[in-house]
């Protein structure tokens, strides 16, 4: 981890706030993008707000298929599209080499700018390199804080992850928790390692990492189930995302175990088991921002010249936590889908 992140995420506070307010304010008179084609969003010219020309911008990430987390992603950018009067292509792939494969599609559709997550780097630099070639600006956002700059985007936009997963831990000790289990669910991608080696780092008790297939949620309660019941010393199993959160649940269930469980990322699904007490906590990131600034980030880099956090700096989206004592709020834009 960089040396600098808590000063520069101190620093950001105010960056964060005011593109937050303006993205929060922006999207309640956007027109919804409902309808559209499964691969498109705002394609209706007359949805958008702004009277700049038509520009295309390609959303592409690593989701996985059934991931809820990116419908989060995808509900922002649709919203900036929508203002922007952007038409939105967006695709996906878990796959690394796939994902790049995609990235070259839209330099090859000769978009007007591209926003990609950078799950694994190293496997996107060739094709962002031919972006850049192609005069194609390109962003980043969610995956990749530590690799954006010497990959040469432009913004990025999301949570530094290590100081996530310290902050993760730093609850985790208040809670009284003794033995954790860090449910690592993709492996390979980098955020997801820094989570937990942040949970490890300022976690005061006893830390162990569990692979998993995320691809297979069946493999993944199963093999929960079969790590909880091997060491009953486990008192809080940690996800990184909602969908896992979910059935950890249900796997300390099925093993009789009276362990806890507490994650990263949100869903409606997952607000409504801290609400039930069946989650203890979650980490927020914030995804629709994330989807929201990214595409408009773009539209005003074409439209304005500009560079949200100097073109230096990323602009933090998270960590923030959800817990008993604020989740009713959350439960109120986890209704629309936006959190």
């Amino acid at each position: 981890m960089d040396r600098s992140s808590h000063v520069r995420s101190r620093r950001l506070a105010p960056v964060v706030a005011l593109a937050a307010a303006a993205a929060l304010t922006l999207a309640g008179c956007s027109s919804s993008s409902g309808g559209k084609k499964a691969e498109e969003g705002g394609d209706d010219a007359s949805a958008g707000k702004a009277t700049t020309p038509r520009m295309t911008v390609a959303l592409v990430t690593h989701a996985p298929p059934g991931d809820t987390f990116w419908d989060t992603v995808r509900k922002g950018a649709q919203a900036a599209a929508a203002k922007d009067n952007v038409k939105l292509v967006y695709s996906s792939d878990p796959n690394a080499g796939n994902q790049a494969n995609l990235v070259q599609n839209a330099i090859d559709q000769k978009v007007d700018g591209i926003a990609i997550t950078l799950a694994k780097p190293d496997a996107m630099k060739d094709v962002v390199g031919k972006a850049a070639q192609a005069g194609i600006p390109v962003v980043g956002l969610n995956s990749g804080l530590s690799d954006w700059k010497s990959l040469g985007l432009l913004e990025f936009f999301g949570q530094d992850e290590s100081v996530a997963g310290e902050a993760f831990g730093g609850k985790l000790n208040a809670t009284g928790a003794k033995k954790i289990v860090c449910v690592i669910h993709e492996q390979g991608n980098v955020g997801l390692t820094q989570r937990c080696d942040g949970v490890k780092k300022t976690f005061k008790g006893t830390t162990e990492t569990l692979y998993v297939n995320g691809t297979d949620m069946p493999s993944v309660k199963s093999t929960i189930t079969a790590k909880l019941k091997q060491d009953s010393g486990i008192d809080h199993v940690v996800t990184l995302g909602a969908p896992f959160a979910l059935t950890a649940v249900q796997s300390v269930s099925d093993a009789g175990s009276k362990a806890k469980v507490a994650t990263f990322d949100l869903n409606k699904q997952l607000v409504a088991g801290v609400k039930d007490g069946s989650i203890e906590f979650a980490v927020d990131q914030q995804p629709y921002l994330q989807g929201y600034l990214a595409v408009d980030s773009l539209w005003l880099y074409k439209n304005n010249g500009n560079y949200s956090g100097g073109g230096e700096q990323p602009v933090l989206t998270g960590p923030a936590f959800v817990d008993k004592s604020n989740v009713d709020k959350i439960a109120e834009f986890a209704a629309k889908g936006t959190r």
